[in-house]
């Protein structure tokens, strides 16, 4: 059977860069891009015409980040898209490679941040499992000094692009894909979880905070509806523009309401996760929008 045409729309690098700046995204900024590169429509060039799109718009003096997860390099004893049989787990520890910011793909993600981290001048931060790479005159700033017992919190980039006044562009990416929620699940009530990877030395072990994207589709819904969040379209896609440190702010505030794992949290961890700051203060102070972050759970339309 024949391959059917492709049905568009047509996208070009220029077209892109063009849409990007309809959009709002600035020249010399520094832009966290979550992206489906299908979602764009047929994009001449592929994933380097779009990282030549971003690049163009941002210019000489922006910063282009991206995640570069790599979530294989994890415990074979929890994997289930496909498990693999309990006698090969302690091979398969004994075996895998460490992780390496040079030679390491990135999994899950796509194949424009894939594009970014392989590209001239690419930097990568250091943690084995949730590493951003990037491109600009800023990258080095974002990426250097993540820590490897923090996948997504204070000591790692995400918190920096808060700092940094970063935006986050979604490029046809749906919201359980917006890490800046994750940074908030390390400033409320949150339990602890050991995480198994491979190591320079050998295998390894270390207890982080757990994170989840569960009801990351409502909590993006809810903050869209209450925030002013920039929309668009860019190609075929559906495409959002708004502010790292506003949306960690947000989640801060929806999370205990609406998604609280204060119950999931040891006698023993509670008193440490849940005493004093825990680095975004009040839940209820500073609030840019005012009151419950999801008043009275208005009805909503289809999950996006």
């Amino acid at each position: 059977m024949p391959t059917p045409p492709p049905t568009g729309p047509l996208v070009t690098r220029d077209t892109l860069a063009k849409e990007l700046r309809e959009l709002g995204v600035r020249s010399g900024e520094i832009l966290l891009v979550h992206s489906s590169l299908k979602a764009l429509g047929w994009v001449c060039g592929g994933p380097v015409a779009v990282v030549q799109a971003l690049l163009d718009v941002l210019g000489p003096d922006g910063t282009l980040v991206v995640p570069t997860q790599t979530g294989d390099l994890s415990d074979p004893a929890v994997w289930g898209n496909p498990p693999v049989p309990e006698e090969w787990w302690e091979t398969i520890r004994a075996t895998m490679p460490a992780y390496d910011p040079l030679v390491t793909p990135s999994r899950g993600v796509g194949l424009i941040p894939e594009t970014v981290r392989t590209w001239p001048g690419a930097l990568r931060s250091a943690h084995p499992q949730t590493s951003f790479a990037g491109l600009g005159a800023r990258a080095r700033e974002v990426l250097d000094g993540h820590a490897p017992d923090c996948r997504l919190g204070e000591r790692s980039p995400l918190a920096r692009l808060e700092a940094l006044h970063a935006r986050v562009l979604m490029l046809g990416a749906l919201w359980d894909t917006c890490t800046s929620f994750h940074l908030a699940e390390y400033r409320v009530p949150s339990p602890l979880v050991r995480v198994g990877r491979p190591g320079p030395a050998g295998w390894e072990v270390v207890t982080e905070v757990s994170i989840t994207s569960d009801r990351f589709d409502e909590l993006g819904y809810d903050y869209e509806r209450d925030r002013p969040v920039v929309r668009g379209t860019v190609g075929g896609a559906d495409t959002r523009l708004f502010p790292v440190a506003d949306a960690v702010a947000y989640a801060e505030r929806w999370l205990p309401v609406h998604r609280s794992r204060e119950e999931e949290i040891p006698g023993a961890v509670r008193t440490v996760l849940g005493g004093g700051d825990l680095g975004g203060g009040d839940p209820s102070g500073g609030d840019p929008g005012g009151g419950d972050p999801a008043p009275g759970r208005r009805p909503r339309g289809p999950r996006t």
